[in-house]
């Protein structure tokens, strides 16, 4: 195989133009078009992100003026950011599942001169927040659209800014760049206060990359690899390992339609690399067992055959008896190579990144001979800092620190990392900058310890541990994964600090909502289920087998069912599936508390 060449170019943008040179007319970025993938060409992509570059130049963008860019995953989203840097500017990517007063917020915050934009819906919506927004002097709209009414700033569509930039001189572009200039200002999530603008340079980045490639030099990165696209472009992790990472190794991306056509674009994609939050592969998992509890009879007793072997397999360290080596081999054509196909057939690391992933979850897709890797990473850090080695992945743990990155850990037990990652600051918020970055050390808020080989646990997370009544600490996160094992939980929230046990707030698995109404005949909508007798009392058994798995000062004692699910449109999730747990808790504390009060 050929082995892909990693770009060290200074900048990301002189990386990319050197892989398009060596890479021509081979296919890059992958788009679905009448319901068929149809690629773009390296060559393609770096004339459009040049023609693009000398419009927005042309257009008023300075050196330094930030672009805020609101745009589903798609080839123009890539060539926007590009583009952005070629012309001197700072992408600021934004969630599309922003309100308008988010982006209101972030227009503002980041002092934008220009917006990058697709389709109608985001576009009314940033409309509005552009009104409020002076610095904002123009509107890059990826698809014309003519219904929008008068405009606060002038538009140009991306064809006439195509067609201007093929006309006019070029730019300084990459040979302007320093490893140290910002590339970028990318929004935390949010998941407790204001959003804040953490500044990542190309160094940053581009540190992130080499420790990457290296770690993954294990499974033999080859020419070509291929990406599929599905989280968010504007989170830290999908912009760095979903959209540069495979840049730097010359690979193909190919951009998932969304989250509910996940399944059939693993097998449309074939990737030999998946980056994927922790809540996903819960929801692959519960896909997988419900096909599988649905199928029964022997197909059900060999899948579960499998997961079995697989998991003593691991259990000993990848050594098997006699008996179990036999059965393994014949497991291997009957269940694993199909469940393999599932993904595509061709996948060599499944990195789970974001948050924490449930040690069973990992078990069961290492136990199905699919590649797992844990990592752990902050924005400020650009992402990644820890990942654990294929072959050698230790399921408890986000694996040893990326090569370059330093770990030590203050008396308290907190993550400190110093390395060539750590952000350059938070945009106009020094106070922070200063709190979170100390001699360049970055307080990452999270608890840990190293292991005798040097893998990274993560224990806790210091705002969010529940120190109950009695004094003992409960990690929210652990109690929570391992209720959403049960296949009729969806979502879950536990409280109770300072109190003397723990209660939940429970969304139920949206297949068991409607399997129950079509075994029961009863209404499938969650508000009416909520308060149906029968329901509860078999989310309160789902309850019972969960407290099983937990220790005393872990069991929940009392739960609610909430009528509706926590989503990012009611602003309790992140747009990367976490609970907003303060506003979640802020929302429903009279509902919370109630369950302390409940039978007195």
């Amino acid at each position: 195989m050929t082995m892909s060449t990693f770009r060290t170019e200074t900048n990301l943008l002189a990386m990319f133009e050197a892989q398009a040179a060596a890479e021509g007319d081979s296919p890059f970025l992958w788009q679905k078009q009448d319901g068929v993938y149809r690629p773009w060409s390296w060559r393609r992509v770096a004339a459009e992100a040049a023609h693009l570059a000398r419009a927005l130049h042309q257009l008023g963008l300075e050196p330094g003026d930030r672009v805020v860019l609101v745009a589903e995953n798609r080839p123009e989203w890539c060539i926007a950011d590009l583009a952005i840097l070629g012309a001197g500017g700072i992408t600021v990517p934004a969630y599309t599942t922003n309100t308008e007063r988010d982006h209101a917020y972030i227009l503002g915050h980041s002092e934008a001169s220009m917006v990058v934009c697709a389709g109608r819906s985001l576009a009314k919506r940033l409309i509005a927040a552009i009104k409020e927004s002076p610095s904002v002097k123009g509107l890059l709209l990826i698809e014309p659209i003519d219904d929008l009414g008068e405009l606060p700033v002038p538009a140009t569509t991306w064809a006439d800014a195509l067609a201007l930039g093929e006309r006019s001189p070029a730019v300084p572009g990459a040979a302007a760049i320093q490893p140290d200039d910002v590339a970028c200002f990318i929004y935390t999530s949010g998941t407790g206060g204001t959003p804040k603008g953490v500044m990542q340079t190309h160094r940053n980045i581009q540190s992130n990359l080499e420790g990457a490639t290296e770690l993954l030099s294990h499974i033999g990165l080859g020419n070509k690899e291929t990406f599929l696209s599905f989280l968010p472009l504007s989170h830290s992790y999908e912009h760095t390992a979903g959209q540069f990472f495979p840049i730097s190794l010359g690979a193909e991306i190919y951009y998932a339609e969304g989250v509910e056509t996940l399944s059939t674009n693993l097998v449309e994609a074939k990737p030999t690399i998946l980056t994927c939050v922790p809540r996903l592969y819960e929801v692959l998992r519960q896909k997988i067992l419900t096909g599988v509890n649905r199928q029964g009879g022997l197909k059900k007793r060999l899948f579960e055959q499998a997961v079995a072997i697989g998991t003593r397999r691991y259990d000993q360290g990848g050594r098997l008896g006699p008996v179990d080596a036999m059965a393994d081999a014949l497991l291997e054509r009957l269940v694993r190579t199909k469940v393999s196909e599932r993904f595509g057939g061709r996948l060599k690391a499944m990195v789970s990144g974001g948050a924490p992933l449930n040690y069973e979850v990992g078990l069961f897709f290492a136990s199905l001979g699919l590649p797992v890797l844990q990592g752990y990473g902050q924005t400020e850090a650009a992402p990644v800092i820890s990942v654990n080695v294929p072959g050698r992945a230790k399921l408890d743990t986000v694996g040893p620190p990326l090569r370059g990155v330093e770990i030590r850990f203050a008396e308290d037990g907190e993550i400190q990392v110093r390395g060539a990652n750590v952000m350059k600051g938070y945009w106009k918020d020094e106070e922070n900058t200063s709190r979170t970055v100390v001699d360049g050390w970055l307080h990452t808020g999270d608890v840990g310890v190293l292991d005798a080989d040097g893998y990274l646990k993560i224990t806790d997370r210091k705002k969010d541990i529940i120190v109950n009544s009695g004094g003992d600490n409960v990690s929210p996160q652990r109690v929570e994964g391992i209720l959403l094992l049960e296949p009729e939980i969806g979502q879950a929230l536990i409280y109770g600090d300072r109190r003397p046990y723990l209660v939940a707030l429970i969304t139920p698995d949206p297949a068991f909502i409607q399997s129950f109404g079509r075994q029961a005949g009863k209404s499938r909508d969650l508000a009416v289920l909520a308060e149906d007798p029968d329901f509860r009392q078999q989310i309160g058994e789902a309850v019972k087998r969960a407290n099983a798995n937990l220790s005393a000062i872990e069991r929940i004692r009392r739960f609610e069912i909430m009528p509706e699910v926590f989503s990012v449109e009611n602003g309790l999730m992140t747009p990367t599936m976490k609970l907003r747990r303060p506003h979640i808790i802020e929302r429903h504390r009279a509902l919370l508390e109630g369950l302390y009060t409940a039978g007195k």
